[in-house]
């Protein structure tokens, strides 16, 4: 068992503002990495083109920007917005619901791609990973919002699902960051991309993924 009395003081952020601020910057350029990588090294996207991998690229744009930057800055929403609990739990909610439209939108992306391109679907980890996460997401939003935004939920009903939910809800926050590294490298891979200038750009999204993620969950400790 922790000990509360030890653990607050033990993990307390003494600067939450300067770790929301460094989220936001990651987020700025990990956008701008992934825009420059799919513009200018993949020429562009599409949903309806002869050159297929244009309408791949719209998964990894969707998917990077989308499930996992607007889902992050949905989990900050809490100690980045100056308003009351009530606006941040619907502003927690709207960004949440953006991150899952977009998501599907990716999913139905690649499926597409697929499809038109004659590759089987859903035989990679990350692809299983992926899809899994984003059930889970959805569900993990239809469940919050019976709980915590529709009328007729008790309080004391809240307060027993608010700790799950925390905890579901960053563990999925989580795997979306593991299919979007994985799928950066299997993209490298079957790119076969090394130490050339396209390659460093992958790499650095993908740190630069992870560190996002982790100022994520340090903004859960205070």
């Amino acid at each position: 068992m922790v000990n509360k009395s030890t653990s607050g003081s033990s993990y307390k952020v003494k600067s939450p503002m300067a770790i929301t601020i460094f989220a936001h910057l990651l987020f700025i350029a990990i956008t701008t990495l992934v825009l420059v990588w799919l513009l200018h090294f993949r020429e562009g996207f599409a949903f309806t083109s002869t050159n297929k991998p244009k309408i791949f690229n719209i998964h990894p744009l969707l998917m990077v920007i989308g499930f996992v930057l607007i889902a992050g800055e949905a989990i900050m929403a809490y100690t980045t917005t100056p308003t009351s609990r009530k606006n941040h739990k619907l502003f927690h909610m709207i960004l949440h619901l953006i991150a899952l439209l977009v998501g599907i939108i990716g999913v139905y992306a690649v499926f597409k791609y697929h499809d038109e391109s004659g590759i089987p679907h859903m035989y990679t980890f990350h692809s299983w990973i992926g899809l899994s996460t984003i059930i889970l997401f959805g569900l993990q939003w239809l469940l919050s919002f019976l709980t915590f935004l529709f009328p007729g939920a008790r309080t004391s009903t809240r307060s027993k699902v608010a700790p799950w939910h925390a905890l579901i809800g960053i563990t999925i926050f989580f795997m979306a960051i593991v299919a979007a590294e994985t799928g950066l490298v299997q993209k490298f891979i079957f790119l076969g991309l090394t130490r050339n200038q396209e390659g460093l750009i992958v790499n650095f999204i993908g740190l630069l993924i992870l560190l996002f993620g982790i100022s994520v969950g340090v903004t859960i400790l205070v």
